[in-house]
Parts: C-alpha cells; structure tokens; sequence
C-alpha cells in the first residue's frame, strides 16, 4: 500500500546534485538527512546538538519557523531582554537603539531551557484557557442577572408612579371632601335662614287683613289703638329686614378654591423634569480566579524578580505643557492617555503624546486620581471631605463617598480604594464607601502621595525626608530615609519596587520591594527641574513625570537588563 507521507529529499545530497531519500529531518537546519548525512551530522560540532526526528513523524502541514525577520527580511541574531523578542540589525538601529542589555540570538538559544519554558508555557495555555471558560460562564449569568435587574428597574418606576398617584389621590381626597363639608355648611346657613324667613313670611298677609278690619269696622279710637300695634309690627319687620342686610347668612355665596403655591413650583420642575431617574451600566472588576501564580516569563531568563541596580530611565519626549500651575497628581490611563490634576483645582485631560485633549467636566478642588476600570476614574476632594467616581464616557459622577476628614493621596487595588486622610489615618474602602480596614500612621505632612500594591500601602513624608511602607493590618514593613529630600510622587512597577520622585534634589530614584537598597535612576544632570509627580502606564515601561508647576511633561522608558 502506498504511503500518504511526500517524498521528501535530503538536503546536502540534493545541494550535491544528488537525488537521494530523507530518513531522518533536523528541525534545526530545517531540512531532511538521509542516513549518510545524517551521521556526519551527528558528529559535526556545529550540529551535533540539534533536534532530529525520523522522517515519519515530521508533519510538513506544520508551517516551518522562519528565521529571518519579516519585516527586514534580514536574518534574526539578537535578542532584546526588554521586549524579550529577537531582532535583526536593522530591528536594533531602528526600533531598539534606547534598549539595554542587546544579546547575540545564538548565545541565548544556547542558555535557553526549551522544556521548562514549554511547560510554562502550557501552563499558561490552561490558565487563558480556564480564564476564557470562567469569564464566559460570567458573562451568561450576567446576562441573566441583567435581563432581570432590567425587570426590577422597571417594577421600580411603576412603584415610584404609583406611590405619586397614591400621594396625590390622597390630596384630591382631602381638598373634596373639605369641599363638600363647606358646601354642607353653608347650604344649612341658607336653610335655616330660608326657613326663619318663610316663618316672617306668614305673619304679614295676617298684618294686612287686620289692617283692613280696623278700618272697616272699629270705632276711631279702636281704630288708632288696632293700627298703633300693627304698627308696631310692621316695625318689627321692618327691623328685621334690615337686620338681614348685616346678617352673614344672607350674603350670596360662591365655593371657590384657592390652589397652593407651591403647585406652580411643583408644575415648574415636573415640566423641567426630564426622567424619573438614571439607568447606568456600573462596571466592578470580577475575580474569575485566573492563576496568576502563572506569569509571562522570558525564555532566556526569569523575570520574576527585578535587580534594581539593572534598571535603567532613558528620556523618550519632553512635552511643553505651561499649565502654570501646581500640579498634585498624574496618572496614566489604561489606554494610554494621561491625567493631570491641579492641586485643589482642574482636572486636565491629556492625550498619549502629552497634548491637552480637554478639561474634564468635573467641580473644581480636586486633588488625586486614580483609575477604577476602563471608562471609570476616582478622585478626591479635601474641601468636601468626598471622593467622586466619574464616568468618562458619559462625563458624570455616579457616586460620591463622604468621609468625616480632608481627603489627598488616592490609589486603586484589588477592587479597594486606599485614601490617605490628613496626617494620621490610611483608609482602605470599597467602591460603596464602606470602610474596610483604617490604618493609624503618624506623618509629619499631610499624605498627599500613596500607592496601593501587593496588600502593601506606601506613602511619602516629605517633612522627615522618608518613604514608609506598611501592611493591611497598619504594621510596618520598612522605611526609607536614606539621602532624600522632599520625597513626593510615587508608582511601582511590575515588581513591586517603589519608584520615587525626589523634589528638592532634582532626582528620580527606585527603592526596592524589600527597602533595603536603592538607585538613583535619573537626575538633573539629564535635565530634570522639581519632579513633582510619577506615573507608569500599566502594565508597561512608559513612564511620565511631570514638575511641580506643570511647565514640562517628560515621558521615560524604564528598563531592566
């Protein structure tokens, strides 16, 4: 029976003008061995140690690695640690000329241990893999739980309708029933009256039948007496008559309304009214329970911990910013966009390359930020003793935390905010502004800068010249003293150092995750002036500073060999 395997030929017979059968293939050379070459290979030094496989289990369908660069089509013989990729020599002049530590590709293929990057690599495999299957199952409950909390919104605005019918239904009650006991009450007074009126009524035909009596058959003397008394009774009468002109009963009466002013106030901001409230996506991070044990790692060497004295900050861009203003804080944004406070002022918006997109519309009095999630920053106000989360696509705030102190540095973690309030406390407190741990710390200046990391909070005193670190339960884990002055602005990279913006001596410098050892990174012999604030972009090496009065914003890639 024939076989479905293609012919495949050997290499050197075939660059030898020779047709012979491959029996053996080298993923190395990338090409088939007959039995001849295949022992020469075996004993050549260059080749001794490549990988081979006999011929029947080479899969061809498997597309070849390439070895030269697609983009150069120059072939691949170094390797950049920073971006732990291989490039060629046009790569390293053209994309990696401010990267350190270049190497020769061939040296690290050599150092390089395949299994054991094979294995993480599956590990990190699974983990996508089990992370992808969670967030799935995730978003379908998700859905569910929308569709219903969709049910709920709108059982709710029925709810708040007919508790405004009910309300008003009541007062229209009331105002009717009021109604008709007026009307009752003066329908009894004109009653009455009519009554009393009919009973006068009576008496006068009988006064005028007497008159024509007297008149007709009395004697003079008997006549004057009979028409004296009826006389008399005519005043009476006429007494009476009069007396209604002032009686209240006898007035006309008209049942009117007179309606409440505060009804055309009430009018006024129905008609402003646009909606009976807001529906809102609010977005919270979700534990999915992702291995994180399992990190990207580089196949020359493990990245796992970082050698501060191997970090290195080269300058990228400098951006004329002239704010003029002092500047309390700044942030990069997941999507590479900056934030720019002023201090107990604006909120600026800047775009990657460090120009001003906008001022965000948000009250004035700000002093830090920090971001929440992809479209959600946090931002304190020590006036109001608040924090306000903002949307930045909608451009509103969707939630106000009030605490009971002046309120500074922010930071966001482990879906916690961490606050520094005043002097004295550190206050960690989730995004309903429920307060989940409170951390005593004695600070010589207000905590105007912390970072939140690792369960660690790390904060500045720029008054005693020293950088603490301290633990969930307030412990301290250590504290840095050592040549500075003025510490303010603080970030961590990836690896839990502590990089620090040392104002008064013009210099940025990286304490390690442990405190004990530290480097000054850049100074002002680069042309560095009052660093007041530094950030990272997450998750990478971009680094911004930016000067205390907002005059210049420095970009700088952090590097490690």
């Amino acid at each position: 029976m024939a076989s479905n395997k293609p012919y495949i030929p050997c290499g050197p017979c075939q660059e030898g003008k020779v047709n012979t059968e491959a029996e053996i293939w080298c993923n190395n050379c990338d090409e088939g061995l007959c039995s001849v070459c295949s022992s020469h290979h075996k004993r050549s030094r260059g080749t001794r140690n490549h990988k081979t496989i006999y011929i029947k289990r080479y899969n061809p369908s498997i597309p070849a690695i390439k070895t030269e660069c697609d983009k150069h089509g120059q072939q691949l013989n170094l390797y950049c640690p920073s971006h732990l990729m291989p490039c060629c020599d046009e790569c390293i002049s053209t994309s990696h000329s401010k990267c350190t530590g270049i190497k020769s590709l061939a040296d690290v293929v050599e150092k390089t241990k395949i299994e054991k990057s094979t294995q993480s690599i599956e590990k990190q495999i699974d983990s996508i893999k089990h992370f992808l299957d969670n967030l799935i199952e995730n978003k379908s409950v998700n859905i569910s739980r929308g569709e219903q909390e969709n049910k709920n919104i709108k059982k709710l605005i029925v709810n708040i309708r007919e508790k405004i019918n009910n309300y008003l239904i009541n007062l229209e009650k009331k105002l009717c029933n009021e109604a008709d006991t007026i009307l009752n009450q003066e329908k009894s007074k004109a009653t009455d009256l009519i009554a009393e009126i009919k009973e006068k009524q009576k008496k006068i035909p009988e006064m005028q039948d007497h008159l024509h009596t007297v008149i007709s058959n009395s004697s003079k003397l008997q006549s004057f007496l009979e028409v004296h008394q009826i006389e008399q009774q005519v005043h009476q009468c006429q007494r009476y008559v009069e007396d209604l002109e002032n009686d209240d009963r006898a007035k006309e009466f008209h049942i009117k309304m007179k309606q409440n002013d505060e009804i055309e106030k009430i009018l006024v901001k129905l008609q402003s009214l646009e909606t009976l409230g807001e529906v809102m996506v609010v977005k919270t991070d979700i534990d999915l329970k992702r291995d994180t044990s399992v990190k990207r790692e580089a196949q020359v060497e493990s990245r796992e911990q970082s050698n501060i004295n191997n970090m290195t900050m080269n300058i990228e861009t400098k951006i004329d910013l002239n704010l003029k203003c002092i500047i309390s804080d700044i942030i990069c944004l997941m999507d590479g966009r900056v934030i720019v406070v002023e201090e107990c002022g604006k909120v600026y918006l800047l775009t990657s390359n460090g120009k001003l997109e906008k001022q965000i519309s948000i009250s004035s009095a700000a002093f830090s930020v920090t971001q929440i999630n992809q479209n959600t920053i946090a931002i304190t106000y020590p006036g109001e003793e608040a924090i306000k989360i903002f949307n930045m696509d909608s451009e509103t705030v969707t939630k106000v935390i009030t605490l009971n102190k002046p309120c500074f540095g922010l930071s966001f973690s482990n879906n916690s905010l961490v606050v520094g309030l005043w002097r004295d406390e550190i206050r960690i407190i989730d995004l309903e502004g429920n307060t989940l741990k409170s951390i005593e710390v004695q600070s010589e200046s207000l905590l105007y800068h912390l970072v939140y990391c690792n369960d660690r909070v790390t904060y500045s005193d720029s008054t005693s010249n020293s950088v603490y670190c301290v633990d969930g339960s307030g412990k301290q884990i250590w504290d840095y003293k050592q040549d500075l002055k003025g510490p303010l602005g603080l970030c961590t990279d990836t690896y839990g150092n502590i990089i620090v913006a040392d104002k008064s001596t013009d210099r940025i410098i990286v304490i390690s995750k442990d405190g004990q050892n530290s480097k000054v990174l850049i100074s002002k012999d680069e042309g560095l002036k009052n660093p007041q604030c530094i950030c990272l972009k997450p998750k990478e090496s971009s680094c911004y500073i930016c000067d205390r009065y907002g005059e210049h914003l420095a970009k700088f890639n952090l590097s490690s060999e």
